[in-house]
């Protein structure tokens, strides 16, 4: 499989956003004592989407009775003046039943038709044709599944969440250096800015790709346990600040408190998925190429997950 070199500009985990869902999920399940709080942290980042689905469901989504739901994470790189582009795809899966998320990253460079448009070009331009709803689309026909839900977050956001949270600790298997930042073997803590790069790392790793989505796997799981543990922490207001600052869904609190109740113990069995493909330049312009039998695969992988 062909790849092209990264960009120098700083971008965020590449399965970073999950990590929101744990942190809601956690706080909805703190109790009143600061649920006026979550309501209003809830409102800011609530932003509904009016769109007319490329897939649909045989009936509506009912979270009160369990069925899985699927969800659009974006990591963003926001500017004045600029929407920006979607440097961090990935949907997931949740299906409580199974007690289990299922994580797939899209590369950005992957060559889509972008609904609405009528081109064909990098999925992640999406976003900077169209916002949110171009790119549920776009991602919605290119997957063969509905879209449920969607974050948004901004890609700085990620360092935020983990210093709110009290930052964590991983247990690292590889002695290296990345970003001017040692990180020894054994039992480390890490705060955001050392979160991102430790999960960041590729090129010095034996394992390749394998070495690094493990260590973002740790970096998951560590915010996901502070996330999920998020009544033991004294600063809770913190994370809502986090979260207001650097988030946007369409998922209302009361599906939040949905979500908590009946889903939250999908949490402990996450699986991580990656589409195959091969690199193509087009017109002078290097694409992440897919063919048709891999996205079947992928596409059934996600049908049989969502009970489609």
């Amino acid at each position: 499989m062909s790849r092209h070199k990264p960009k120098k500009k700083r971008k965020t985990l590449k399965i970073v956003l999950i990590v929101l869902l744990a942190i809601v999920v956690g706080l909805v399940g703190y109790g009143y004592s600061i649920y006026h709080n979550l309501n209003k942290t809830a409102k800011t980042i609530h932003k509904p989407i009016d769109r007319t689905p490329e897939v649909t469901r045989p009936s509506n989504l009912q979270l009160g009775k369990k069925e899985p739901f699927s969800m659009l994470m974006l990591g963003v790189d926001e500017r004045p003046g600029d929407r920006g582009r979607s440097d961090t795809i990935i949907v997931m899966t949740v299906n409580p039943q199974k007690k289990s998320m299922d994580m797939l990253s899209i590369p950005r460079d992957t060559r889509v038709e972008i609904v609405g448009k009528g081109v064909e070009d990098k999925i992640n331009h999406a976003y900077a044709f169209g916002g949110v709803e171009m790119s549920m689309n776009t991602i919605e026909k290119f997957l063969d599944i509905p879209i449920d839900y969607y974050i948004k977050m901004n890609m700085e956001g990620f360092k935020e969440i983990v210093d709110a949270v009290g930052g964590i600790t991983v247990n690292n298997d590889l002695d290296f250096s990345y970003e001017k930042k040692h990180f020894p073997k054994g039992e480390i803590s890490l705060n955001g800015k050392d979160a991102l790069a430790y999960s960041r790392m590729r090129k010095n790793d034996p394992r390749g790709d394998f070495g690094r989505q493990m260590r973002q796997r740790q970096v998951i799981e560590g915010v996901i346990n502070k996330g999920a543990n998020i009544s033991a922490l004294w600063k809770y207001d913190d994370v809502l600040e986090a979260l207001g600052k650097n988030v946007e869904t369409n998922m209302s609190l009361d599906e939040m408190m949905e979500i908590q109740k009946n889903y939250k113990e999908a949490r402990h069995n996450i699986k991580q998925y990656q589409i195959e493909g091969q690199g193509q330049t087009i017109n002078s312009i290097w694409y992440y190429i897919v063919s048709q039998d891999e996205k079947e695969r992928v596409r059934g992988i996600l049908k049989e997950h969502l009970n489609l």
